[in-house]
């Protein structure tokens, strides 16, 4: 890109999105481990601080596979969790995943919610007009 291109590129009127709806959806999932537990935690907290959807955004964490491990209890997430607990964010897991790994649900903290599937939880929501996020 040279001089011209960026002049150019810097003379485009912009304009950030507007949230004029009373009430957003969004499915945050999760289905890994390691940083990206920090991470996903890091983005939604973000997220809420957004003034354009301070007091308007419901935010589901949908978590399968790996991403198990943030709703394990002995994995101690719940320090980093209780700040987005408080804030109104629902913490789902996918049912296969506690069969298919032999996990019962007094591992986990007692705030989470199950569903069936994680995949059907995203198709239906996404239906549902829900934004779909997988940081």
């Amino acid at each position: 890109m040279n001089k011209n291109d960026l002049n150019k590129a810097a003379a485009i009127s912009f304009s950030p999105a507007s949230a004029p709806l009373q009430q957003y959806y969004a499915l945050y999932v999760i289905n890994e481990a390691g940083p990206k537990i920090k991470s996903i935690i890091g983005n939604i907290t973000n997220v809420l601080k957004d003034p354009r959807l301070e007091g308007k955004l419901f935010i589901e964490l949908l978590a399968f596979g790996d991403g198990i491990e943030m709703l394990l209890k002995a994995n101690n997430y719940g320090e980093l969790l209780r700040p987005l607990i408080e804030k109104g964010v629902v913490f789902v897991q996918c049912t296969n995943t506690l069969t298919g790994r032999g996990i019962s649900r007094d591992e986990l903290y007692p705030f989470v919610h199950y569903v069936p599937s994680a995949n059907g939880e995203i198709i239906l929501r996404q239906y549902e007009g829900w934004a779909v996020v997988k940081p």
